[in-house]
């Protein structure tokens, strides 16, 4: 019997690792990317001797990275050098005092143990509590493809079950450890991408804080966006055809049955397809109404993580100093949380994080150059999203940059180039331009999301951050394997 062909719909992580896996395991597939770039949010551009990976900037989890590589008979040093970053970032506190969070475990216990007696023990308690999780989590839940409860009634998942800490949140949970304020906001930090307040996260997701502290935080040599290299590379060697500037404009549907798509370069048929884009998109413009599983009301009540102010930014000096991440947290992270998830607006006065790869990287910049990447989260769907604004938001980061490192940067700014809401909607139609999926809320969890497998259209299925596990680099990977994993189990006997 013929090989079947599948499509997928974007060429971001998670469906170039769909993608990948369909390939391997024997079909014939298509990728359609709407883009003149494959990579999805971590694409990269050039300019002024300048490389700018435009999206992720942090690196955590390699082991999931590396076990990626390793189904496909290749190991992460056959695409580039990962170095350990140390320190693994800079946080400057409210006080403007600059912290470095050290690499080394009993350096990061002696640091906390400075702020508050006895806390580096705590640390280390709370860690051995956030490795189970992410055993567990990493290893086990985030595999399903969250279409019955009947996937978690498995002993080992049953037994850690109030170990995993999943009724807890975050901000109890933080709290029931350490008492000092800075060292709280450094342990809930992680969390502020994932979509809600502290106290709305489940304290599950403290295996972020593992997968910070433990495992560390590490770049590839040359940019993030030699991880989409590597990708690309590992799926056209399983055989899957990647087309360019070739927009879906419909899902075509045939007694109940995803039978191919169709494009800005005509039909293309298939037995199944992937839709590896915005979920929202996928699910609300390139299907026809009546097969629609989830209503614009539906979409609506959903709780979305953060979009972002970026910035591209290139110097004509080095700062001195400086460190490859770098969060300012000198100002109230309670209220820009707030302006985030509670009451949606621009923010007053932000927190905002600031990434210089040339600072470990030397081939990003010119020499004696340095490349800045600037973030913002900022809730979703704001209007106002203009060159006023960003301007506006722009000088306000610079003005605190030189105020917290002693040096002049504005004037010394080469290039820039701002990237927002409006930009997330119009290259990866992002449901409210949005930047980093869904919220990871318990109410949104597993089998709470939106379906990996269409429920009205046999043959449609779904990756990404909008779908499970969730956001983020690693999920994507894992995102993608899944649901290749359940195309193959729902074909088997028809393969």
């Amino acid at each position: 019997m013929k090989n079947k062909n599948a499509i997928v719909i974007g060429s971001g992580i998670a469906g170039l690792s769909a993608a990948a896996y369909l390939a391997k395991s024997g079909y014939q597939v298509h990728i359609f990317e709407k883009n003149e770039q494959a990579g999805g949010r971590a694409r990269q551009f050039t300019a002024n001797g300048f490389v700018f990976d435009m999206g992720p900037s942090w690196y955590w989890m390699p082991d999931v990275f590396e076990k990626f590589y390793q189904d496909f008979g290749h190991t992460t040093a056959d695409f580039y050098e990962l170095v350990r970053l140390d320190p693994s970032y800079r946080v400057i506190d409210k006080n403007g005092q600059l912290v470095d969070i050290p690499a080394d475990m009993q350096e990061l216990e002696a640091l906390f143990d400075k702020y508050e007696k006895g806390a580096g023990l705590k640390l280390r308690q709370f860690l051995k509590e956030a490795a189970y999780k992410y055993e567990v989590g990493i290893n086990d839940l985030v595999y399903k493809p969250g279409l019955s409860l009947l996937e978690f009634a498995d002993i080992r998942l049953l037994k850690g079950l109030l170990k995993m800490d999943v009724l807890n949140n975050m901000r109890s949970h933080v709290r029931s450890f350490i008492k000092h304020p800075f060292l709280q906001e450094l342990l809930e930090f992680p969390v502020l991408f994932l979509g809600a307040l502290p106290e709305n996260t489940p304290a599950l997701y403290s295996l972020m804080n593992y997968a910070d502290m433990s495992l560390g935080t590490w770049y590839p040599m040359g940019g993030m966006h030699k991880i989409i290299e590597a990708f690309v590379q590992i799926a056209q060697q399983q055989g899957v055809h990647i087309h360019l500037d070739t927009a879906v404009h419909a899902i075509l549907v045939e007694n109940g049955k995803a039978i191919g798509v169709q494009t800005n370069q005509g039909k293309f048929l298939a037995d199944v397809v992937v839709g590896a884009a915005d979920y929202h998109h996928v699910e609300s413009n390139l299907l026809a109404a009546p097969y629609r599983q989830y209503t614009e009301q539906y979409w609506d009540k959903r709780k979305m993580a953060p979009s972002c102010l970026l910035y591209y930014i290139g110097l004509n000096k080095r700062i001195p100093n400086m460190r490859h991440h770098t969060l300012f947290f000198d100002t109230d992270f309670e209220l820009h949380s707030q302006e985030i998830y509670t009451h949606p607006q621009w923010p007053q006065n932000p927190l905002f994080y600031a990434s210089a790869p040339s600072v470990t990287d030397p081939s990003v910049a010119p020499d004696g150059y340095e490349n800045l990447f600037l973030l913002i989260p900022v809730a979703p769907g704001l209007t106002g999203d203009d060159e006023a604004t960003r301007e506006k938001y722009l000088q306000l980061m610079l003005q605190r940059m030189e105020q917290k490192l002693g040096v002049q940067i504005a004037d010394h700014v080469v290039y820039k180039k701002s990237y927002s809401i409006q930009n997330f909607i119009a290259d990866y139609n992002a449901f409210k331009g949005n930047a980093y999926g869904l919220a990871n809320t318990l109410s949104q969890t597993a089998v709470l999301k939106p379906r990996l497998k269409h429920k009205k259209v046999n043959g449609l299925y779904f990756a990404g951050q909008l779908t499970v596990p969730g956001p983020g680099v690693p999920p994507s990977i894992i995102s993608g394997k899944v649901c290749a994993t359940q195309i193959l189990k729902d074909f088997k006997t028809k393969a």
